[in-house]
């Protein structure tokens, strides 16, 4: 907004859920989710084709709140365990749309612990799963890192082993019925530029190669 004096109005959703606006004619300029989404949405003729421009990734961690003892994650049999140890696990309902929710989902059915983690999750709709531990509705919490860096209380343990990990790409496209063109290219030019990169790389995340 300091560089180009253009007002931006952000609004959230789950990949899902943008997609299903989207989909249903809601007005928009840009939007951000995965490059697969954005590609569908190209093809379907509601973001201008060959507009997508990748950002950025994020990994999946796990989170604890401050002060309360770090479980060790440092390897998939130890985060099984701890999981398994937890007295409640956090994480986005799969329901909602969430991408890090359907996967930490099927990663539970994976591993083999599904039916014993599943009765004690508590599943978030949307938003920061890190808002349940630092409330203390939840004692251990499965996030993208994004999620967990900005929300104070809230200590990230690290990522998930490499074996089980889940990188998520985030990708901007333009609206094919943008109202505001030029400004929605001068804001994708930004966020896919240089001085993007140190942000992104502030909140947890990792600039899109």
């Amino acid at each position: 907004e300091k560089q180009t004096g253009n007002k931006v109005i952000v609004d959230n959703d789950t990949a899902g859920g943008l997609q299903k606006r989207i989909e249903s004619g809601e007005a928009f300029d840009v939007a951000i989710i995965t490059p697969t989404i954005v590609d569908g949405l190209a093809a379907s003729g509601k973001i201008v084709p060959n507009s997508r421009v990748n950002l950025a990734t994020v990994s999946i961690g796990v989170v604890v709140k401050e002060g309360a003892p770090k479980p060790d994650i440092g390897t998939v049999e130890a985060f099984k365990n701890a999981l398994l140890s937890a007295k409640s696990v956090a994480y986005i309902d799969p329901a909602s749309g969430g991408s890090s929710g359907i996967y930490v989902d099927k990663l539970l059915e994976r591993l083999g612990i599904a039916d014993q983690v599943r009765p004690k999750a508590k599943l978030k709709k949307g938003g920061y799963v890190a808002d349940l531990i630092v409330s203390g509705e939840a004692e251990l919490g499965v996030h993208q890192i994004s999620e967990i860096v900005p929300v104070k209380g809230a200590v990230l343990v690290g990522p998930l082993p490499k074996e089980i990990q889940n990188t998520t790409t985030y990708a901007a496209g333009l609206s094919a019925a943008a109202q505001n063109k030029d400004a929605a290219q001068a804001l994708i030019k930004t966020f896919s530029g240089p001085a993007a990169a140190s942000v992104f790389k502030a909140k947890g995340m990792e600039p899109a190669n």
